[in-house]
Formats: C-alpha cells, sequence, structure tokens
C-alpha cells in the first residue's frame, strides 16, 4: 500500500497547544482518511489517527492499521511531510 496524497491543515493559533496539525492521506488512490492528529508531547511529535469519544470519557479509534509495519511507515511519512511543512515558515 502506498500513500498517494496528504494535506496538512497546519494549526497557527496558539503555538503551546499540544494539537499542531490535521491530516488527510488516501491510500493507493482509494481510501481517504481525514482528521488525523499530529501532537506534540513533551520534546516529541506523535500521530494519533481519528477518533471518537465515548460515552465514559475514553477515546475510541476509528479507524488504525492492523499492522504495526504499517502504523510505523504512515507515522514516518506524515511526521515528515509535517516537518518539511513547518520548515517552510522558519
Amino acid at each position: 500500500m502506498n500513500i498517494t496524497d496528504l494535506k496538512i491543515r497546519h494549526k497557527f493559533e496558539n503555538q503551546n497547544e499540544k494539537l499542531k496539525a490535521l491530516v488527510s492521506i488516501t491510500i493507493d488512490d482509494c481510501l481517504a482518511i481525514h482528521e488525523i492528529k499530529v501532537i506534540q508531547a513533551n520534546d516529541k511529535l506523535f500521530v494519533a489517527m481519528p477518533s471518537r469519544k465515548e460515552e465514559d470519557g475514553t477515546y475510541r479509534d476509528i479507524i488504525h492499521p492492523t499492522k504495526s509495519s504499517f502504523r510505523q511507515e504512515i507515522e514516518r511519512i506524515i511526521l515528515k511531510a509535517y516537518t518539511d511543512y513547518i520548515s517552510l515558515f522558519k
């Protein structure tokens, strides 16, 4: 599987906010996934899959990779695209 499109919606308003961007990807020109989050936690960026809040207050992913190797590849591609994008504004 290949990520054939990637769009970043960067959050410029508050630089201290943990949510840094929302990302949409398309896989093999067949499946679009929206609302992937790039989050800053301490000194590390990480990727959170789209989720919804349950009645008990917990969050549950509504879509996620089932293979860790594919998750790592998605994270690598998204974080590289995000850091490349941010470097344009520095």
